[in-house]
């Protein structure tokens, strides 16, 4: 049985993708063995039936003196902890999702002539896999890199960005065009966290908008649970339907169920929109590492699947005219659900797997 490497970090955006290639590559009878940090111990029920592997890794939140004198220190033990695991293993490729756990146990693979692979969920090349980018064999991307994209494009194959199982069982749900007096679904979510600024915005916004759009909606926000008493009493003053909650655990569902979508672009939320196929209205987030949400929501964006507006220029005025636009041409926001629905890859975890077992001579 052939072993694949998997290293990832602790984030979901590294995870999500890992955790569905597992999936698919231990389906095809291939054994898993996730090689991270010391959070790995946590990740038994996340990737059932692999073998986790820790290797010590250096957090760039170790801002202070102590940490940034140790994190070269704690970077050289993880490559040789790596190295000499790979070693025990003999894996026939070793695969990075990005994060700073997957840095050494990158270059230990490097160093140990093994195949590579990194797979990037951004628009943007992340600042580890940019530093191990030139010494792997493929890379594997979700969208074209709008910066920092690889010298050698010859290795890059887009396989676009794994989703979780229940968007990938919605892909290209049915779109269910607007008539003129059918009720209108928005859907608004900002990350797992929520975000304050949608939870500002958006109520301000709707409340705005001329009565015979607002009756007609039914709007579902997930913001963060200090925001939902003012959420419910701006929609409630406005007499808008609404469904507030903290988190759901079908937004997948909730996706496909939407006319339209306002949401962050973080590289799962744009992968699923794609997927599904639904327009929205995408906020980057404004403190994200190398603005790669700008660039995430471009994809969509500059393909006439969505419209992407930076936070600094959105206002309640402005988001209520953009709203009315857009709700007052359905025919438009069909064409732009369509056009999402074609840049979905509802098969990248199949693409990817099928990459690493070309790269690693099993295909």
């Amino acid at each position: 049985m052939s072993t694949i490497v998997l290293s990832a970090g602790g984030t979901g955006g590294h995870l999500f993708p890992a955790q569905a290639v597992a999936a698919e590559l231990k389906r095809r009878g291939r054994k898993i063995v996730l090689m991270t940090d010391a959070r790995g111990r946590n990740y038994d029920t996340v990737f059932p039936g692999a073998i986790i592997e820790t290797v010590p890794s250096a957090s760039p939140s170790n801002t202070g003196l102590v940490g940034k004198a140790l994190a070269p220190f704690q970077i050289a033990s993880g490559i040789a902890i790596g190295f000499a695991k790979l070693k025990r293993l003999k894996p026939s490729a070793v695969v990075g999702f990005g994060g700073y756990p997957s840095l050494p146990v990158m270059l230990a693979a490097w160093l140990a002539g093994l195949p590579t692979v990194i797979h990037e969920q951004n628009a943007v090349l992340g600042r580890v896999n940019r530093l191990v980018a030139d010494k792997v064999r493929a890379i594997a991307a979700s969208f074209p890199f709008a910066k920092f994209a690889p010298k050698d494009p010859d290795r890059i194959t887009y396989t676009g960005n794994p989703v979780r199982p229940e968007a990938a069982t919605l892909a290209h749900a049915t779109y269910e065009a607007l008539e003129s007096d059918s009720p209108i679904h928005l859907l608004v979510f900002g990350g797992s966290q929520g975000a304050r600024a949608l939870s500002e915005l958006v109520p301000a916004a709707i409340a705005k908008l001329p009565q015979v759009l607002r009756w007609r909606l039914r709007v579902t926000q997930q913001g963060r649970p200090e925001d939902l008493d003012g959420l419910r009493k701006t929609y409630a003053d406005a007499h808008i339907s609404a469904d507030v909650a903290a988190f759901f655990n079908d937004l997948p569902r909730r996706i496909a169920n939407a006319h339209l979508v306002i949401s962050r672009s973080g590289a799962s939320t744009v992968s699923e929109l794609a997927v599904i196929g639904r327009p929205a209205i995408l906020v980057p987030y404004p403190f994200a590492i190398d603005d790669h949400q700008t660039a995430n929501a471009g994809v969509l964006a500059n393909a006439g699947a969505g419209w992407l507006i930076q936070q600094r220029d959105l206002t309640a005025d402005s988001l209520a005219l953009l709203l009315e636009q857009i709700l007052s041409d359905p025919a438009d926001l069909a064409r732009r659900a369509e056009t999402a629905a074609s840049l979905g890859k509802p098969n990248a975890a199949q693409q990817l797997a099928d990459l690493i077992e070309r790269t690693g001579g099993l295909a």
